[in-house]
Parts: structure tokens; sequence; C-alpha cells
């Protein structure tokens, strides 16, 4: 079974400093239908104006990965002492919000917006104590080929998260290809951050997704569009 979630349909949250989008049910957006896919809780893409963000607010018990796709990110969290960072595009960050954290997370530019994923993933543990990892992946490792993110052992230079998860990138310039297998056991969810692609036919545009549901199989996925494409694969437990 192949799910469709297309851009149009996600909530939308706008405050001013923010404008939000959310393909599954996040704060004041609620809808039982969209309640997440399998782990997958979270795919907010944010759009922030300058000055604005997130005060320190708190998470306990999930995998919360952040996606900056333009602009700069500047993140603090109470696991590095108060200290923090800022995310640049290409970069991923995972905090693990274990038995509890405060973070914050504001725009890191007083001009310019900053556009970005927030995700989150429900964790295979509960009550660890809260971690932090950043790691920038150079677009050259993703043109045209799957580059290997997150994983549950931080495989191939990957971030280690806490789940048996694996999230894959790539960029892809018009004309381009690249595949991925499906197996029963498994879900597949195909988030288009930025472009157009089709796979197996079907037109994605930015903020559209797919979901792959005892699913069996190659399945392709091709750039389309006149623009490079940014597409996140997440291979998921049921």
């Amino acid at each position: 079974m192949i799910i469709e979630r297309p851009s149009a349909a996600r909530g939308t949250v706008k405050a001013g400093w923010l404008d939000s989008r959310h393909t599954f049910s996040f704060g004041h957006y609620h809808d039982p239908e969209w309640m997440g896919f399998g782990p997958l809780r979270v795919i907010n893409e944010d759009r922030v104006a300058p000055g604005g963000g997130f005060p320190p607010h708190r998470h306990a018990n999930m995998e919360i990965l952040s996606y900056v796709l333009s602009g700069a990110l500047s993140h603090k969290d109470s696991s590095s002492g108060g200290e923090g960072g800022v995310i640049h595009p290409g970069d991923l960050q995972w905090m693990s919000a274990g038995h509890g954290i405060e973070h914050s997370e504001f725009n890191a530019s007083t001009t310019l917006p900053v556009h970005f994923l927030q995700i989150w993933l429900q964790p295979d543990r509960v009550n660890a104590a809260p971690a932090y990892a950043q790691r920038t992946f150079e677009p050259s490792d993703r043109r045209g080929r799957w580059a290997l993110l997150a994983s549950p052992d931080g495989d191939a230079g990957s971030i280690a998260i806490r789940q048996q998860a694996w999230l894959r990138g790539a960029l892809l310039a018009a004309g381009e290809e690249v595949e991925f297998a499906c197996e029963p056991s498994r879900r597949y969810w195909v988030h288009v951050a930025r472009g157009t692609v089709t796979v197996d036919g079907r037109v994605l545009q930015a903020g559209d997704a797919l979901g792959f549901v005892e699913e069996d199989g190659p399945h392709r996925l091709r750039d389309t569009g006149d623009d490079i494409a940014d597409v996140l694969l997440f291979d998921l437990p049921v």
C-alpha cells in the first residue's frame, strides 16, 4: 500500500515570526488520521523570521532531528551545559531528549529567514540520558545517490540514533535517478524537501510525501524539475 500525503493537506500554523507546515498532528493541529507513521511522529517544515525562534522548552523521550534548508539555526540545550551551536544547510543535528531536556532554537540571523525541517522519532528505549550530536554532510556525497544521514549504529559516518531506523538523503539534478528497495516487514517514508520528482511516475513537489506499507521490491525516484531536488528517505520499523 502506498499512502499519499500532499503538501497542501498538511496542517498550517502562522504566528507572525513563524510559518509552519505539519505533516503529522502537532500542537494545535490535530488530525486523528495523521498521528504519525510508525515511530516517525513529526515532520514540521518551519520558516522563522529574522530574530524569531522558540524560547527554552522541555522534551522527553523523543529523538529530534533538525535539517536546515536555507539560512542558519541557532540551538542551545541543557545537555551541553547551556552551550550550543549553529546549524547550516548540509548539517544534521540530533538531540535525544531522553529522561528530559530543555532546549531553545532561534534564527541565527537578524536579517535573513531560516527554513528548516524538524523531525521527531519515538525512541526504542525510554528515560535514557539526554544526548546531542551534529554532522555536516557534503553535497557532493549526496549528488545523484543516497547518503546515510542517521542510523542505529552510526554507520558510514552517520549520526547514531536511538531507534531501529535509517535516514538517507539524496540531492538530484534534472534527470537524475535513484532507487530504493522496500521490504514488507518495514515501513518507508519519502519526503520531498525541495524540488520536483516522480516516484514510479507519481509527481511529488516540495512538501509532498509518500508512505510505503507492506510494499516489496524496488521503486525509482527521478528529478523532473529544473532545480536540485532534496529528498529524504526514512526506513522504519512497523
